[in-house]
């Protein structure tokens, strides 16, 4: 397994050791114990999530704040997507910067989002399955985000702007300046 951060602190990009012969694939997908001494990082996931969604889905960007922020181990099963993190902590050198990286069911990479991070997607092949990991659970209370074309983040999500499709409530997230955490 690799695993490089990225250069928002916290934020790494995994790499699996893939096994392949005529049957197929196999790969440790998350080891607690790798993950902590290739990273410092000390996680527990208590909860797994997974979506389906078509070709020019944005979904995000999403958080839980305070008491229920979550850290998020991402991957895709089925597709591609452009996978984006965005440093919401305030006290941080990269507050309101974006790391953004294609995530597929070939390269089989996948994305540690510390707490205190936006996350989002957009999907770049006709559908993709995309699962994650959190590390607390989900509080409808504690939901957060940002509306995903913030011109202050310039996030280039990959998608015709004509072939965007947006949740309603996601239209309606405030910019990064509003966001009250």
């Amino acid at each position: 397994m690799i695993i490089k951060e990225t250069f928002l602190k916290g934020c790494f990009v995994i790499k699996p050791k893939v096994l392949k012969d005529e049957r197929g694939y196999f790969f440790e997908s998350f080891n607690k114990n790798t993950f902590m001494s290739l990273t410092g990082v000390k996680t527990n996931f208590v909860q797994d999530n997974q979506s389906y969604s078509q070709k020019g889905t944005i979904r995000g960007l999403h958080l839980q704040k305070g008491d229920y922020a979550q850290a998020k181990l991402v991957r895709v099963l089925k597709g591609v997507i452009l996978d984006v993190a965005v440093d919401l902590r305030r006290d941080s050198p990269t507050f309101g910067e974006h790391f953004s990286i294609e995530l597929s069911e070939n390269n089989k990479k996948q994305l540690f989002i510390p707490r205190g991070f936006g996350h989002g997607f957009s999907v770049l092949s006709e559908t993709a399955e995309f699962f994650y990991k959190c590390d607390n659970y989900y509080n409808k209370e504690s939901e957060a985000g940002i509306i995903y074309n913030d011109k202050t983040l310039k996030i280039d999500w990959k998608i015709n702007s004509d072939d965007i499709i947006v949740s309603k409530k996601d239209e309606n997230l405030p910019i990064l300046k509003n966001l009250i955490l």
